[in-house]
């Protein structure tokens, strides 16, 4: 197993850590057809539809 020659310092160390913070976030994007937020690559909550097809069906109630 192979040790460390020097040790890298903690500015070093923390630019790892610092390069990975966005990754967290969700991708939350306009719906293309009621234009509502939502997350990526799901289907819409408030229409319903994903890639230009119903997916869920959202009825109004009467």
């Amino acid at each position: 197993m192979g040790n460390p020659k020097h040790k890298h310092s903690k500015s070093r160390s923390r630019k790892r850590h610092a390069a990975n913070w966005k990754l967290v976030r969700p991708g939350i994007a306009p719906c293309p057809r009621c234009h509502q937020p939502k997350l990526t690559h799901r289907a819409c909550p408030n229409c319903g539809y994903y890639k230009d097809r119903a997916v869920i069906a959202v009825g109004e109630e009467d």
